[in-house]
């Protein structure tokens, strides 16, 4: 079977660019950051259907991980089943042959840049956040709730000796629960 892999990092982004014209059997797609591998629901679900002689395709290393350690355990994962995997716009497919020395020195180098650029980008965020802060212009993201709302949220919090159910019930986590009612 031949699976392609497609991510992006949030909902709003869509996945056209990746894999355009590459034939598959399976398609999956996270709409999640790439900053881990447990939180990704389809890679888990592609993984767990890798048998021997799959491939599988993935439009560049960062689409998979973007750390070099989730990258090396992820490619290490499908090469142990059997399967391979091709990054297409990196041009590399990695097809079981872990004695490659140099082969691995490019996953590794590749990896870390990617991991780079991932952690340059973050940086360059906090920067532009702690600026806008400074210059009283980032206020955060506006909230969902009206204030009608977070008046009704704050009584109902008022009342329940289960924060954790109130949350659940308006889909916010007890964390930004507790800051809407601080």
């Amino acid at each position: 079977m031949i699976f392609n892999y497609l991510r992006v990092s949030t909902t709003e982004q869509n996945t056209e660019r990746q894999l355009m014209d590459v034939e598959c059997d399976g398609v999956f797609i996270d709409k999640v950051s790439g900053k881990n591998t447990k939180d990704r629901p389809q890679l888990l679900v592609m993984l767990s259907k890798l048998r021997k002689d799959d491939v599988v395709n993935v439009h560049d290393l960062s689409r998979l991980a973007r750390s070099t350690k989730d990258l090396l355990a992820l490619v290490e994962q499908m090469l142990d089943v059997g399967a391979s995997i091709h990054f297409k716009k990196e041009g590399l497919i990695f097809n079981g042959d872990k004695s490659d020395p140099f082969q691995t020195l490019q996953l590794s180098m590749l990896g870390a840049i990617s991991q780079f650029e991932r952690e340059i980008m973050l940086s360059r965020q906090s920067e532009g956040i702690a600026i806008a802060k400074a210059n009283g212009v980032y206020t955060g993201r506006k909230s969902r709730f009206s204030d009608d709302d977070i008046t009704k949220i704050k009584a109902e919090f008022g009342t329940t000796s289960n924060k954790s159910e109130l949350a659940r019930n308006y889909g916010i986590t007890r964390q930004y629960l507790y800051k809407l009612c601080g």
